[in-house]
């Protein structure tokens, strides 16, 4: 059995952006859809839970104040430098700058000096925060298990 698949829709809706953001976000190659892309007009694209983790964390780290295009270069930068799971790792976040640190590595995801308070971004609870929006919106946990339901005595 393959992978769960969300549409378009219900991943802008578990992310928390708009279908326009993710429409935008696809077609400028910053989180394309991996089980199924868009292919023309009608087609319909379909994104996984990794997809969905990324796209959080991209809404995370714009709603820290950085910028679109400084995503863009610190997602390129995790991509190549985080082996599988992205939720162990944490961004550390001063001002413009990106940090990203690894078990007791911390690389300097923008390349440039900076001083300030650093704010990290636990990637683990913007997975925790992303599996309980899948659980609202379709009533079962990541990959499609139905949650457990108490029965009342």
């Amino acid at each position: 059995m393959g992978e769960q698949g969300y549409s378009g829709t219900s991943a802008a809706k578990i992310v928390g952006i708009s279908y326009r953001q993710l429409d935008y976000w696809a077609r400028t190659d910053l989180v394309r859809p991996t089980l199924a892309d868009a292919t023309g007009s009608g087609s319909r694209r379909s994104y996984s839970y990794q997809d969905l983790l990324e796209l959080r964390v991209i809404k995370s780290l714009l709603d820290a104040g950085i910028k679109l295009e400084s995503v863009r270069q610190a997602f390129t930068y995790l991509r190549e430098h985080v082996d599988g799971d992205i939720a162990a790792a944490h961004l550390v976040i001063s001002g413009s700058d990106v940090m990203l640190c690894v078990g007791e590595e911390l690389y300097d995801v923008m390349r440039r000096q900076g001083q300030g308070v650093l704010n990290i971004l636990a990637l683990g609870g913007v997975k925790a925060d992303l599996d309980s929006s899948i659980t609202t919106l379709h009533g079962s946990a990541p990959g499609g298990q139905p949650v457990a339901h108490r029965a009342i005595s």
